[in-house]
C-alpha cells in the first residue's frame, strides 16, 4: 500500500451537503422509504452470519442514524448479514483513513466526499466498483456526476448525494430594508452596504472566507468568469493561475475585503466560523449550505431561526448563476476489505434509485438520478440550489490537490498578500501558479 504521503483529508466535506432551510439536516424523516423490493444479485443465506463494518461519516442526527436503520435492516432481510455501523467524527477522519490505509483496523464500506476519492485511491485504499454501473439504477447516473470518482477507466466510489452551494442571507434584514433579492453582482454588493449602513460595519454585509474551505467561494467566482486552477497538458498539470479569467475571479474575491464588504480582521475566518458569527447577527450574506441552519438556530439561542433565513444563487456580474463547486457524498468499498462481494451488495442497495434519494433527501443533498434532481427546479427552496448544480466545476482531479487547497493554503495566502498590501495580484498568482504545479505534480 501507498503510505508515502498523504494530505490531511478535507474537513469540508460536510460542506458538500446542501438542502433547505425548512428542511435541514435536523429535520424529521416523514414518508420513509421501505425495503427495495428487487432482488439483489449476489444476496443470500451465505452471507447470513457475517458482519459488515461501514463507517459514516461525521456526527449522528436523527435523520441519518433513522435511514441507516432502515437501510441496514433491508440489507439484513436480503443478504442475512449484519451491519456494524460507525460514525466518525470530522476531527478524527483524516487520522482513521490514514491509520486504515496504513494497514490498521479499516472498514469494508466507508462514506467519502468525492474530492477525496483521487486522493485514497492513490493510497490503493479504495477498491474498485465498476460493476456496480453496470446494470440496474446506478447505470442512470451521469457520467459526469461520476469523473472524479473515475480514474485510468475504473470507479472507486459511488455517488451518494450531489451538494453545492448557494448564498445564505437574512430574509427578515432584507424585508426590513427593502432590498430584493439580488440578481447580480453588483446587486449583492449593493445589498451588503445597505445592510451593513444599518447594521454597523463590524457586520460582514457579504463574509469573505479565507479557511479551510475558502476554495468553495473563490471557485465559484474564478469560474463564473471562465477561468480555472490548471489543464492536463501531456499528462502533467500545467497552472492557470495567471490567466486573465482567473485574475478577474481572485480580484472579486479578495475585493470582498478591500471594498469593505467584509473585515480585514477575520482573514482565515472558514465557514463554520462565518456561521457563527452569522448567528450572532455579525454576517448577512455567506456562500454556504442549509447543514448550517441547525448550528445557526442553536448558536443564537433561539434568537435566529430558520424561516427568518433563505438562500438564493450566487451571481455573476451577467446576472447568471455563477458555476458552484461540484460537491458530493460518496459512499465505497474499502480496498483491504476481507469481503468485498458482500461489501459490493452493500454498496449497490444504498445507492440505488430509491435508498440513494433517500440519503439525499435526509441528509440535505441534492439527488443523484437526473430524474429526482430535475423536479427540484420547480422546488422555490430547492431551486436556487439546482440552478448553481446545473453549471458546477470540480477542482483539479489529482490526488494533491487537498495540499494545494488546504494543507498548504496556495490560494488563501495569495489573497491575504495582496489584502495586506504585501504583493500585487500578478505578483502572488504567478508565485501560486508555481507552486500550485509543483504540488500537482508531484508524485
Amino acid at each position: 500500500m501507498k503510505i508515502a504521503k498523504i494530505a490531511a483529508a478535507t474537513t469540508a466535506t460536510a460542506a458538500l451537503a446542501l438542502g433547505l432551510a425548512a428542511c435541514s439536516s435536523s429535520s424529521g424523516n416523514e414518508g420513509a422509504s421501505s425495503a427495495p423490493s428487487a432482488a439483489p444479485a449476489s444476496s443470500g443465506p451465505k452471507f447470513a452470519g457475517q458482519t459488515l463494518t461501514v463507517w459514516r461519516l461525521g456526527d449522528s442526527n436523527d435523520p441519518s442514524q433513522k435511514y441507516m436503520d432502515d437501510l441496514n435492516a433491508a440489507f439484513k432481510a436480503e443478504t442475512g448479514a449484519d451491519v456494524k455501523l460507525e460514525w466518525i467524527p470530522w476531527p478524527q477522519v483524516n487520522d482513521k483513513f490514514t491509520a486504515a490505509a496504513a494497514g490498521g483496523a479499516g472498514p469494508d464500506v466507508t462514506e467519502i466526499g468525492n474530492d477525496q476519492v483521487p486522493l485514497w485511491q492513490s493510497q490503493d485504499a479504495l477498491a474498485p466498483v465498476t460493476s456496480v454501473f453496470a446494470d440496474g439504477d446506478q447505470a442512470q447516473i451521469p457520467a459526469n456526476v461520476k469523473s472524479l470518482e473515475t480514474i485510468d477507466g475504473e470507479t472507486y466510489a459511488v455517488p451518494w448525494g450531489a451538494g453545492t452551494r448557494a448564498v445564505l442571507y437574512r430574509k427578515d434584514w432584507f424585508d426590513k430594508l427593502g432590498i430584493e433579492v439580488p440578481k447580480t453582482w453588483d446587486e449583492v454588493v449593493a445589498a451588503a452596504k445597505k445592510i451593513q449602513d444599518k447594521y454597523g460595519k463590524d457586520v460582514d454585509g457579504f463574509a469573505f472566507n479565507g479557511g479551510s474551505d475558502a476554495n468553495h467561494l473563490l471557485g465559484s467566482m474564478v469560474w463564473a468568469n471562465g477561468g480555472d486552477y490548471a489543464k492536463k497538458d501531456g499528462g502533467k498539470w500545467v497552472g492557470t493561475l495567471t490567466d486573465p479569467a482567473f485574475k478577474a475571479g481572485f480580484e472579486q474575491y479578495t475585493g470582498l475585503v478591500t471594498g469593505g464588504l467584509s473585515s480585514k480582521s477575520r482573514l482565515t475566518q472558514n465557514s463554520v466560523d462565518i456561521s457563527t458569527r452569522f448567528a450572532n447577527s455579525k454576517v448577512g450574506m455567506y456562500l454556504t449550505a442549509s447543514w448550517d441552519i441547525p448550528a445557526i438556530e442553536k448558536n443564537s439561542k433561539g434568537k435566529v431561526k430558520a424561516d427568518q433565513l433563505a438562500f438564493f444563487p450566487l451571481p455573476d456580474k451577467n446576472g447568471k448563476p455563477a458555476p458552484a463547486f461540484f460537491g458530493g457524498n460518496d459512499i465505497a468499498v474499502w480496498g483491504s476489505t476481507k469481503n468485498a462481494e458482500l461489501a459490493t451488495a452493500y454498496v449497490k442497495m444504498a445507492t440505488n434509485h430509491q435508498w440513494g434519494d433517500r440519503y439525499a433527501k435526509d441528509g440535505g443533498l441534492l439527488p443523484i438520478y437526473p430524474d429526482t434532481l430535475s423536479a427540484l427546479s420547480s422546488d422555490p427552496a430547492q431551486a436556487p440550489f439546482a440552478a448553481a448544480f446545473a453549471s458546477a466545476h470540480a477542482f483539479p482531479n489529482s490526488p494533491n490537490w487537498t495540499e494545494v487547497g488546504e494543507t498548504k493554503a496556495l490560494l488563501q495566502n495569495a489573497a491575504r498578500s495582496v489584502i495586506e498590501g504585501k504583493a500585487s495580484a500578478d505578483e502572488a498568482l504567478a508565485k501560486a501558479n508555481t507552486e500550485l504545479e509543483s504540488i500537482l505534480n508531484q508524485q
